[in-house]
């Protein structure tokens, strides 16, 4: 039998008896937050649209801890009725909804006067709407009601972000909406805040960038701790912010890049 391993900053079972639902779950930094969250004793339902991939993280992470604590559900952010269903199988299946982590999203390298209209939709529409519709419906589902932690994943975008603009308005769009619910959902036991990463090496990040080989390489000049951060390092401030050490933090954004949103703008100008 194998054994649980636990790779954690924060104590065993924090988080025993909580239900989360991660958006954008099965791989990268929302499959390091569901890692992180299920060895400290969470049960996790991971949702994408692709359900093999879900599948397959569900069953790795399980095998690690000798139990059932991540659930694949297929789930396309874009649509209304997708994330009803997400969040009424969860809370029929747990009777609760504890944790809702926003990470589902999706943008590509492009100047500004490149993006035709099909593009900029889909990058508001996966980001922006996406991420109202599981808000909304969150709401409504268990939290409302109960109260409940939110956290959304957006990116350092404050200093502009060359080569992704339809990325950086959506996300401006749900720093504004976070802060707005932070004093919406206060009355309600809801506490809401946003983490901004910069650049966050993953396999799945560099094969989504695999058109520009050097990116990496290139942003690292642009930050001032001269690294890129890792999956791990994110999932550990989501497992903070959800965690009581947060319970008076709301409404706030905070950055995790290194330093790079005070050295210039956050992201990669692509050479025309």
């Amino acid at each position: 039998m194998a054994t649980k391993i636990v790779k954690s900053v924060f104590r065993n079972n924090l988080f025993l008896g909580n239900i989360a639902i991660i958006t954008g779950g099965g791989t990268g930094i929302g499959k390091s937050i569901a890692k992180e969250l299920s060895v400290l004793g969470c049960k996790v339902v991971i949702a994408s649209r692709k359900l093999e991939i879900l599948e397959e993280c569900a069953r790795v992470l399980n095998s690690e801890l000798c139990e059932e604590l991540v659930f694949p559900f297929s789930c396309n952010i874009r649509k209304e009725d997708e994330v009803k269903n997400l969040m009424h199988y969860t809370v029929s299946k747990f009777g609760k909804l504890d944790f809702l982590i926003n990470n589902g999203g999706g943008q590509f390298i492009s100047p500004f006067s490149e993006i035709n209209t099909k593009g900029w939709n889909a990058v508001v529409d996966t980001n922006l709407n996406g991420t109202y519709y599981c808000l909304r419906e969150a709401y409504h589902a268990w939290m409302g009601k109960n109260g409940g932690s939110i956290v959304n994943i957006v990116v350092s975008n404050f200093n502009g972000m060359p080569g992704m603009s339809h990325s950086a308005a959506a996300r401006a769009g749900i720093i504004n909406l976070t802060q707005t619910l932070a004093l919406e959902w206060a009355e309600n036991g809801i506490r809401i805040n946003a983490i901004a990463p910069g650049c966050i090496y993953s396999e799945s990040a560099a094969a989504n960038y695999q058109n520009y080989p050097n990116l990496f390489k290139d942003v690292v000049n642009l930050i001032p701790l001269k690294r890129t951060g890792t999956v791990e390092e994110v999932s550990a401030l989501v497992c903070f912010l959800l965690s009581p050490a947060a319970s008076f933090i709301t409404g706030d954004i905070l950055k995790i890049d290194g330093a790079q949103s005070l050295h210039r703008h956050s992201f990669y100008e692509p050479k025309g």
